[in-house]
């Protein structure tokens, strides 16, 4: 019995050694490195080596620099062959000597994002912007003993991040968004200003194998804000912007008349990460949208991918007659108050042309996007604009930067992604309050050679209710099948009303 029981006891002792949390090995990590606060007083770094092609041998210059709080730039050049990538805080892009200059969307622009974060912060925020880590076991890297941390951002960008058991050095990642990885393999480290930095990096890039031998790395470099920006490689005159705009508000104009005739089905997917990390689907619910003098419709019609059955069907048919009559009084209502003054601007939706004429546009280029020309530009608040007064909607977009893609023939909007920079108050703060870092991405797909319409929206973001409750949300939101009638909603109004 006494022998059974020092054997558990061993057993019990081993696991313990094994079975490390990631805060604890995180926690050793940041001590190894110097410290946090050591690392965080750094407000950016910039680092020079020699590059080598490992499959070849030829050789070149690397530089990388970071700036607080997400600004990240790499420039590597090869016997003249330059491979160049950042993120300026509104939008990531990449460029090369054979293909040119592209703004990153999609996974790609997440992972750019999230790498941008992470060459900055490490993983101290990870509380903050509600990533998930987890252990990922003990391993070996390169022949060395190395505990793993599994980081999940709340976009579904995972870090696995390799640490030292010895020195607790981080001495590998594996970032992965999609089917998009990088894999980087650090070593020589060497204390610079109080913190310990490797000098010798190997990572693989579109196939091939580089190390880079970094001869200067400096803490704090003087690094102009422009090296985050995109370059300017095209010579091509760009549309004057005060035209672009308001060609870009008739259009939208024209765009409200046209939706009228269209009805489209949209698929509503909620998804959340998972204790493991992952990002997966929860819940969806799919509707028949339609438009009814200028309002949008919605009757719901799929449950989690299923047809509703017959009872919930009549159910969702009587709730979309009953908007259609909503929609008649409100209109009487309108022109009821119209014949006293002028009705009120509050209620009116904000135009895109309008939120960018409240907007600072930066960093315009040429690219294309899903083959056709466009005008690309980034966003920011205009300081000089007055969204004191501003509408609510314009408010909530003061708060906002981002990247946009407007196609150049049609003067319409094809694509939008954004971030919220700072808190936003929904009532003062009292009803809702959504916090600094939700972002949303926009799609619109051209048809019938007449008209841009929504095709695909991602929303992430994290939001406080009546003060108390706090919900995470990530949701993404497809419309397709495009049909050009007159709505259906009415027809199921006089069926329903001819019903004994």
């Amino acid at each position: 019995m006494k022998l059974n029981f020092a054997i558990f006891l061993a057993l019990a002792l081993s696991l313990s050694v094994f079975a490390q949390s990631p805060s604890s090995i995180l926690k050793r990590a940041e001590k190894a490195m110097g410290g946090a606060k050591a690392l965080q007083r750094v407000r950016g770094w910039s680092r020079s080596g020699t590059l080598t092609n490992l499959k070849n041998g030829t050789k070149g210059r690397f530089r990388s620099e970071t700036g607080q709080p997400n600004l990240y730039h790499t420039l590597f050049d090869l016997d003249g062959f330059e491979i160049e990538s950042g993120y300026n805080g509104k939008s990531g892009w990449e460029r090369d000597s054979r293909t040119g200059l592209k703004t990153l969307t999609g996974t790609a622009s997440l992972a750019q994002q999230a790498e941008a974060a992470f060459r900055n912060a490490y993983w101290f925020n990870y509380k903050k912007e509600k990533s998930k880590v987890m252990t990922g076991g003990k391993t070996l890297v390169d022949g060395k003993a190395a505990n793993a941390v599994l980081l999940n951002t709340a976009k579904g960008v995972e870090f696995k991040l390799y640490f030292d058991s010895v020195t607790n050095l981080l001495i590998r990642e594996e970032i992965v968004s999609g089917d998009v990885a990088e894999i980087f393999t650090y070593d020589d480290y060497r204390e610079v200003n109080g913190t310990r930095q490797p000098f010798r990096v190997k990572f693989d890039s579109r196939g091939e194998t580089y190390t880079v031998n970094f001869d200067e790395i400096r803490p704090n470099a003087q690094i102009a804000r422009t090296s985050f920006d995109f370059p300017k490689v095209s010579g091509d005159p760009l549309p004057e912007i005060a035209k672009l705009l308001s060609e870009l508000q008739s259009n939208e104009d024209e765009v409200e008349k046209l939706l009228d005739s269209y009805s489209y089905i949209q698929r509503s997917t909620k998804r959340e990460v998972g204790k493991d990390g992952a990002l997966r689907d929860k819940e969806s619910e799919t509707y028949q949208l339609s438009f009814y003098k200028g309002n949008r419709i919605r009757r719901l019609i799929e449950k989690n991918g299923k047809p509703l059955s017959k009872n919930d069907q009549e159910d969702a048919d009587k709730d979309a007659a009953k908007r259609v009559d909503e929609i008649e009084k409100q209109i009487a209502k309108s022109e009821s108050q119209s014949k006293s003054g002028p009705p009120s601007e509050e209620g009116r939706r904000v135009s895109i042309a309008e939120v960018l004429r409240a907007s600072k546009l930066t960093n315009p280029r040429r690219e294309r996007f899903r083959g056709r020309d466009v005008i690309v530009f980034d966003f920011e608040p205009d300081p000089t604009f007055d969204f004191k007064n501003a509408k609510s909607m314009l408010k909530f977009f003061g708060k906002t930067a981002g990247v946009m893609w407007i196609d150049e023939k049609d003067k319409q909007v094809a694509r939008v992604e954004a971030t919220l920079f700072d808190n936003y108050n929904v009532g003062g703060g009292v009803l809702a309050k959504l916090k600094k870092g939700a972002s949303f991405t926009l799609e619109q797909e051209r048809l019938n050679d007449e008209i841009w319409l929504p095709s695909l929206a991602d929303i992430n973001l994290s939001v406080r209710v009546l003060l108390v409750k706090g919900i995470d949300l990530n949701q993404q939101i497809k419309s397709y099948d495009y049909r050009k009638f007159a709505t259906e909603v009415t027809d199921a109004k006089v069926d329903e009303q001819k019903k004994p």
